[in-house]
């Protein structure tokens, strides 16, 4: 049913439930794993001149990290993975590279949010992608959340 699935991450600890749940789908249709890493460029952007450079290194070495952590529990299940650390917004640039990819399917986690974080947030990520997405998204909530 999938050929391939994007996992992406943020580096978080809620990636361990995540993959607790996309593997298994992996390991199943015997797809291929997509990691991806999204530097957010709204936050560079929003850097001085002199913290920016530095900033953006040390998320690009966090980027590397995080999907690091996703190749190594899919090889651990014999999966292939590939993996990518781009720079953009991430909903958006998320969905570019399902498109880009022939993504079949994108399994995210997401942090349970109060209602008042609700309420005070832009929105996450996570809705923005199941909003936007051309394909099936599989959201798993994580752990770190209020609600």
């Amino acid at each position: 049913m999938y050929d391939d699935i994007l996992i992406p991450t943020d580096g978080s600890e809620t990636i361990s439930e995540t993959l607790a749940h996309g593997l298994p789908l992996a390991d199943h249709d015997d797809a291929t794993v997509h990691a991806l890493y999204v530097v957010d460029s709204r936050i560079t952007a929003a850097a001085t001149d002199e913290t920016g450079p530095e900033l953006e290194r040390s998320l690009e070495t966090e980027g590397r990290d995080a999907v690091a952590t996703v190749e190594e529990r899919a090889s651990e299940r014999g999966l292939d993975a590939v993996s990518d650390v781009r720079k953009g917004t991430p909903s958006k640039t998320i969905l570019e590279y399902a498109d880009a990819h022939d993504i079949d399917l994108i399994v995210i986690g997401t942090r349970g949010k109060s209602p008042r974080e609700k309420v005070t947030s832009l929105g996450s990520v996570s809705e923005r992608v199941v909003d936007n997405a051309s394909i099936p998204v599989f959201v798993v909530r994580g752990a770190g959340g209020d609600g």
